[in-house]
């Protein structure tokens, strides 16, 4: 068996591992899918009966939100897993055995990518029962799902970064709610940016969150003539933006992960 290969095995054997540690902790999965449903019906109900929308109903508005907001979320678990790992010593126990060095970090991130395809798929039946609707073609709302599996995987990239370099996971969920609540909260997830004051406005219109969520309303049909899309670059061409984020947060962090992976195991 030739490095790639061994490689590729060692990743989804790891993934393997993960999943079932997921399965047999059964609380992680269901934060990431129950607040994502209390935002749900907190906005859907009680703030969306007083948020009005030109030629959509909110339900419709809030839903690709709310898909990346959960993937942004459940990034986190990434983290967590690797800093718990580090503390009890799993990585030590890795590092006696033939396998490549990439592996724990490749198998984590792709498990990462089956718990937010569960998610998504949860938030998905939520969100009809909310009147969420696509109205787009079969192809172009699986490419929606699709680009945000990969922004997914790419973000979890980026905690992994943060985890390996705090190395506890106390330090490492108090910094990364401080990371993820403001690109969440600043951008068009629950209001339009426009309603939002200048500097914030800004922001907003540059998040890399806001184009992803611009480009799954736009991918998923969620979108109406009657509400104009702001005039910069990022939400203009937000699907092509929104590849082009993943493969930017890809190509730094991964290898920034890895090369942080390799420090902490030769400790």
């Amino acid at each position: 068996m030739n490095t790639l290969q061994m490689a590729v095995a060692d990743g989804m054997t790891i993934a393997k591992r993960n999943a079932l540690k997921i399965r047999r902790a059964p609380d992680l999965l269901g934060g990431v899918i129950m607040l994502p449903i209390v935002f749900v019906l907190l906005f859907a109900y009680v703030f969306g009966s007083m948020i009005e929308l030109p030629g959509m109903s909110y339900g419709e508005y809030l839903l690709p939100g709310i898909f990346v907001m959960t993937i942004v979320s459940s990034a986190q678990i990434t983290g967590y897993t690797l800093t718990l790992d580090l503390q009890k010593g799993i990585f030590d126990r890795f590092r006696t055995l033939p396998m490549s060095p990439s592996a724990v970090l490749t198998g984590q991130t792709l498990s990462d990518v089956i718990m937010n395809l569960t998610s998504v798929v949860a938030m998905a039946l939520v969100g009809l029962l909310v009147g969420w609707r696509v109205h787009s073609s079969p192809l172009e709302a699986a490419g929606g799902f699709l680009l945000l599996l990969f922004f997914s995987y790419a973000f979890s990239w980026v905690t992994a970064t943060v985890a390996l370099s705090l190395r506890t996971p106390e330090v490492f969920n108090n910094v990364a709610t401080i990371m993820s609540f403001p690109l969440v909260f600043l951008s068009n997830a629950f209001v339009d940016s426009a309603r939002l004051p200048g500097p914030l406005r800004v922001i907003a219109d540059w998040n890399p969150v806001s184009t992803l969520i611009q480009a799954a309303r736009e991918l998923f049909g969620n979108t109406s003539p009657a509400m104009a899309v702001p005039d910069v670059w990022p939400l203009r061409h937000a699907v092509l933006v929104s590849v082009l984020w993943s493969v930017l947060l890809l190509a730094v962090f991964a290898p920034l992960a890895t090369r942080l992976y390799r420090r902490a195991v030769s400790r």
